[in-house]
């Protein structure tokens, strides 16, 4: 991989080989403003060493199923000009906690409501955890109540 230039910046090449990216989603987070590009006098793109980790960052939200939004929220707590250090990252780590534990929450709900399910084998409504007699569920709203329900009349959003 060649060396960043004079003035430390790295090519958008050499950032997609560092993170993973396609160069082209590399050029979408820069239209979207998630990076800062500086660009050359004939137009290239350049990047800061820092933007690998908030690329990186992307990346991993993503992954978690966190939305392009929530991402950018999270974004704009980082400096653009230095790399974050830890305290910056303890910041974004907040953020996402609240939302992680809801989402660690919803899933632990729905496995151990399926395993109840695919135990009781539809042989017996009575003990069935996802049946819904005369739609009750409806009440406390849409969706699927039974999953993202932690209890009754209570959601997790």
């Amino acid at each position: 991989m060649p060396a960043p230039n004079r003035q430390g910046l790295l090519s958008i090449g050499e950032v997609a080989s560092r993170t993973g990216l396609a160069v082209s989603a590399i050029r979408y987070y820069d239209d979207e403003g998630l990076v800062a590009a500086r660009r050359t006098p004939g137009g290239k793109r350049m990047f800061l060493r820092s933007d690998i980790r908030r690329l990186s960052f992307i990346l991993i939200a993503q992954q978690l199923g966190f939305s392009l939004e929530e991402i950018r929220a999270q974004l704009k707590q980082l400096p653009l000009e230095r790399t974050p250090n830890k305290r910056d990252w303890e910041k974004i780590s907040r953020g996402f906690r609240a939302h992680l534990d809801e989402r660690i929450g919803m899933m632990e709900r729905l496995r151990d409501r399926l395993d109840g399910c695919i135990g009781c084998g539809c042989l017996s409504l009575e003990t069935c955890k996802l049946y819904n007699p005369g739609d009750k569920a409806s009440q406390t709203g849409t969706g699927p109540r039974l999953v993202v329900q932690t209890s009754i009349g209570e959601t997790s959003t």
